[in-house]
């Protein structure tokens, strides 16, 4: 059987069926491979199922690898170099489908909470400073009717929209790269980047982590928003400039953000922490147990049919 390293604990059932097809040695600690880490899977194993965090970058490809394939748990892969784990021979897999929904329904749990003021009453409650209801206690943003501005009409981006329409009445708006057509609910796409974060009353984040998307949030891009209007990420954490974003939330040049990524995670900045108008969730974007497992089933999947010498499901 091909040696196997799984980077971090996975569901059982994903476990399982990995051994019936691998011979497989699970990590036990639950943080990010170290560089030499990285090293020693591509040296000592035929195959790497390595997840976020952990960094295969140009340099962790050089000589000649054993392993042949990194199937990656997760849609995210900007953790690795992918054209050079090309150039060293080795395929290359996500887990596109898995995560989705799921990931969706985060965003619209970040929306409801931060333009809602949701995570500034629990946090009132806990700390045992209700006073009880009255009748300006808390004003957020009823966010039915209002204008939804998405960047990244992707998977991830259709099924953030179709929600928010569907569900909530909002008009969505959208940047996209290349034109989307024949969306299964009323959308319009703007010509760039700043026409959507000045059109939208809430803006979310759903591009893919890569050079071009690097701090495409910027001060200019923040300075585009009206004072009422909220920034969603479920993206990836970079895509902000997490400083500038600071500075706009402490200005009131915004009202709030709901973030479930972080520029340098794990590590949050104490200036968001310490704003009141800020929903912060640490990364749980696909963090229910039957996504978990079909990721990990997926990347399964991927692994069966690179060995079997067959087109692998999911390429990058």
């Amino acid at each position: 059987m091909p040696k196997l390293l799984i980077t971090r604990p996975l569901p059982q059932s994903v476990l399982e069926a990995a051994k019936a097809s691998f011979d497989v040695t699970v990590r036990a600690e639950t943080t990010p491979l170290s560089a030499a880490e990285c090293t020693a899977a591509l040296r000592d194993y035929d195959a790497v199922l390595p997840t976020l965090g952990d960094q295969f970058p140009a340099d962790a490809f050089a000589g000649q690898p054993r392993a042949r394939i990194l199937a990656n748990f997760g849609v995210g892969f900007n953790h690795i170099d992918a054209d050079a784990a090309r150039a060293a021979g080795l395929e290359v897999t996500n887990t596109p489908g898995a995560v989705t929904d799921a990931t969706a329904d985060i965003a619209m749990t970040l929306l409801l909470m931060t333009c809602r003021r949701a995570g500034e009453g629990e946090r009132m409650v806990r700390a045992g400073n209700w006073p009880g209801w009255h009748p300006t206690q808390l004003l957020g943003m009823h966010v039915s009717g209002k204008t939804l501005g998405v960047v990244g009409m992707g998977r991830i981006g259709k099924a953030i929209a179709k929600r928010a329409a569907a569900g909530f009445g909002m008009k969505v708006v959208f940047y996209n790269r290349s034109p989307v057509r024949d969306l299964p609910f009323e959308a319009t796409q703007l010509e760039d980047l700043h026409a959507v974060m000045k059109a939208a009353d809430v803006v979310v984040l759903a591009v893919p982590a890569t050079p071009q998307t690097h701090h495409l949030i910027d001060t200019a891009a923040l300075a585009a928003m009206s004072p009422d209007s909220y920034l969603v990420n479920i993206a990836r954490g970079d895509v902000i400039d997490e400083q500038a974003l600071v500075t706009a939330l402490q200005e009131k040049r915004i009202a709030g953000a709901g973030l479930d990524v972080y520029e340098f995670e794990p590590k949050v900045p104490a200036a968001l922490i310490a704003l009141e108008n800020v929903t912060l969730l640490p990364h749980l974007g696909t963090s229910a147990q039957e996504v978990r497992e079909q990721m990990g089933l997926m990347a399964v999947d991927n692994l069966v049919a690179f060995f079997d010498g067959k087109p692998v499901p999911n390429p990058v």
